[in-house]
């Protein structure tokens, strides 16, 4: 493995960590989490890459909390952040960002009705996707506010990572 690859293995572990942590740390705060904004920061930088960091955070998860029906919400749910996020990458906007931060955390619980529209049907997809319209306006406002306060530093920060990685 040449120093690059090397490189990039440890960065995106660390990373990841970041991902695990942060979700950890923020738990206590009903739907206000940062996993949004370091999935949408890490798709501009990475690329497809996103993805492994996506799926070790959460089959980190799993081993954390067990193995639940929002385990396989989140195995597509953080997908589908990252795939949008993929042909916008060049905008730099924190209020561009924001935005798609907030509409991701107002369409969250709507994204996890799948396994429950497969397994229940259509109502239990509606009850609970009506039952999470409070959750999902909280996760909306948090992505929106957590997004326009931290974007431009994280963005720094990251953007720093890269360079010292292109130097060395």
């Amino acid at each position: 493995m040449e120093r690059s690859k090397v490189y990039d293995l440890a960065l995106m572990g660390v990373l990841t960590a970041l991902l695990f942590m942060g979700q950890v740390i923020m738990s206590f705060l009903p739907n206000i989490e940062i996993i949004s904004l370091l999935i949408l920061l890490y798709t501009i930088f990475f690329g497809r890459k996103v993805f492994w960091m996506i799926y070790c955070f959460v089959f980190l998860e799993g081993f954390l909390y067990g193995f639940g029906m929002w385990f396989f919400n989140y195995l597509y749910v953080w997908t589908v952040l990252a795939l949008a996020c993929m042909p916008l990458r060049n905008n730099r906007s924190a209020v561009f960002w924001s935005i798609v931060s907030g509409f991701f955390g107002l369409s969250f619980g709507t994204l996890c009705t799948l396994p429950y529209l497969l397994t229940g049907g259509p109502a239990a997809a509606f009850s609970y996707w009506v039952s999470g319209l409070g959750f999902d306006i909280t996760h909306c406002i948090g992505n929106v506010a957590l997004c326009l306060v931290l974007f431009k530093p994280l963005y720094c920060l990251l953007e720093k990572i890269i360079k010292i990685k292109a130097l060395s």
